[in-house]
């Protein structure tokens, strides 16, 4: 969901004093990048009246003796630190990011459409045929389906080495925000799930915000990576990255 509270108590409510509102905002700095942690405080700030302060956090099991682990959620953002506490998953779960801005110029993650975007200018006219679809799946639809044979878009195995390229760059800038260990993690669990040629990307006409042909809803996908990027009128955008359990 792009708009819940995992728990009723919110960070600016007097249930927190100023030590643990400093421990929380460190545990935001800690599981993002340097550029990550800057935009999802802007975000924060700009989409809610409270900004960090309307945001809730809750801890599953005792960090330091065994599985646990805290999640922050609210407005467009749900982050994780999960200890590694659950088995091929990375972020310990699904995560959500976005930015009510509707104009692309302010929006703090429209920079990953133009990026995907590359890639759908890279490719020949065939090859965007498959790529372009009409009508996105539902924004938060993003089930872990393990090995199929079909996934909306274009197969990026059948791209060129270049085209590839591009697709990898992709989603080095999209993992950029999160810390280190988790953009290794969802790395490797990408890898396992066959990598880069078992990934599908597809790019959606509905919700062209200026009609100009960058398509502002796309998806990453296979079998053991989603990424929905509804980008209109608005960022939302939904990830899970695990290897799917039977």
């Amino acid at each position: 969901n792009a708009n819940w509270r995992i728990v009723e108590k919110k960070i600016g409510d007097s249930f927190y004093n100023d030590v643990q509102r400093e421990l929380i905002d460190q545990i935001v700095k800690d599981v993002s990048s340097e550029d990550g942690y800057g935009r999802f405080k802007q975000q924060m700030k700009e989409d809610t009246p409270g900004g960090f302060g309307d945001y809730a956090v809750a801890v599953f099991g005792t960090p330091g003796s065994g599985n646990f682990e805290w999640v922050l959620t609210g407005r467009h953002l749900t982050l994780r630190a999960d200890g590694d506490s659950v088995k091929n998953m990375a972020f310990g779960g699904p995560i959500v990011y976005g930015h009510g801005q509707s104009n692309p110029a302010k929006n703090l993650f429209h920079y990953q459409t133009k990026q995907a975007n590359t890639v759908f200018s890279a490719l020949d006219t065939k090859q965007r045929e498959d790529a372009l679809l009409p009508k996105a799946p539902p924004e938060g639809r993003v089930p872990i389906q393990g090995d199929r044979k079909r996934f909306p878009g274009i197969a990026v195995g059948d791209m060129s080495s270049d085209q590839k390229e591009l697709v990898e760059k992709s989603i080095k800038v999209i993992l950029a925000p999160y810390r280190e260990e988790d953009v290794d993690e969802a790395l490797a669990i990408l890898k396992t799930g066959g990598g880069l040629d078992k990934l599908h990307m597809a790019f959606y006409q509905q919700g062209d915000i200026k009609g100009d042909k960058t398509w502002d809803i796309w998806r990453l996908e296979g079998p053991s990576f989603v990424w929905h990027f509804r980008g209109a009128p608005h960022v939302h955008t939904y990830v899970n990255i695990g290897i799917k359990q039977d």
